[in-house]
């Protein structure tokens, strides 16, 4: 697989890069820069987030291939130790890949490989993701 282009939307924003991929592995990496904390001079909480978020959509949306999009429906990530500089690497890897969803593990750690979150996606698969936030008919 090529490189995956991040340089928009939030991924973009936050300066998140894409450093392997495969529908078993995902690894993404960004610097630590003034935009990425918060008012305490640590890396936002959101940031984490973020990066489980799409380390996780990415690998689900490989593994799942021309059957479909897959879209998160539960993103639950813990910090466990701040971080003021140096580079962010989340690596995600899959739990469950099933018919309707995916459960991905996404580990976010810094300097010395210290592990400074943990978090799991649910994603749900489905068959056209266009639909979704389309206005009501009727």
């Amino acid at each position: 697989m090529g490189v995956l282009d991040m340089s928009g939307g939030l991924d973009g924003t936050l300066g998140v890069e894409v450093l392997e991929a495969s529908a078993d592995r995902v690894v993404l990496g960004a610097a630590i820069a003034p935009q990425l904390l918060q008012p305490y001079g640590i890396v936002h909480g959101g940031v984490y987030c973020s990066m489980v978020e799409s380390a996780a959509s990415i690998g689900a949306a490989l593994w799942f291939g021309d059957r479909g999009n897959v879209v998160g429906v539960a993103n639950s990530t813990n910090f466990l130790r701040a971080a003021r500089e140096g580079r962010l690497t989340a690596t995600a890897e899959p739990i469950h890949r099933g018919r309707t969803q995916q459960l991905w593990r996404v580990t976010i750690t810094g300097v010395d490989d210290r592990m400074l979150a943990v978090g799991e996606v649910r994603l749900a698969n489905i068959a056209d993701a266009q639909v979704l936030g389309a206005p009501a008919q009727g």
